[in-house]
């Protein structure tokens, strides 16, 4: 082994650590708002995985590539489903209907019933006052 893997890898070790050190401190309601904000990280890491492409000259160099290129691509598009799930849980709600006698509509649908026939109308119920 060259000093230069030893050194990559010893990297490489010390930073998957202090990340999973980091990240096993957030708590869970902001792991979400996190990921999101991770995004522009693993589209740098998609963009390293296909220089890796262009300067590979071998078999397991291509292979690497790909694979790194893959999850890479996973991972955005995995944070970009996240990321848009947890906006449409802040949207508002749409606004309930108005009943049909205080819309514009509903005025003129209550003037052509006002033309039908007797016999064709609905008859509502009328409940009494209680209130003294």
């Amino acid at each position: 082994m060259s000093t230069a893997l030893v050194t990559d890898l010893t990297i490489f070790v010390l930073a998957l650590l202090i990340g999973i050190e980091v990240i096993g401190k957030v708590p869970a309601t902001l792991h979400t708002p996190l990921m999101s904000a991770a995004n522009s990280i693993h589209g740098i890491v998609l963009v390293g995985a296909l220089l890796i492409g262009v300067t590979a000259h071998t078999v397991v160099g291509y292979i690497l590539a790909f694979v790194a290129s893959f999850f890479a691509a996973a991972n955005v598009v995995g944070g970009y489903a996240v990321t848009g799930r947890m906006l449409k849980m802040f949207r508002r709600k749409a606004a309930p209907a108005e009943p049909a006698a205080a819309s514009p509509a509903g005025a003129v649908n209550g003037a052509a019933q006002a033309q039908l026939p007797a016999q064709h109308q609905a008859a509502a119920p009328s409940e009494p006052n209680h209130r003294a």
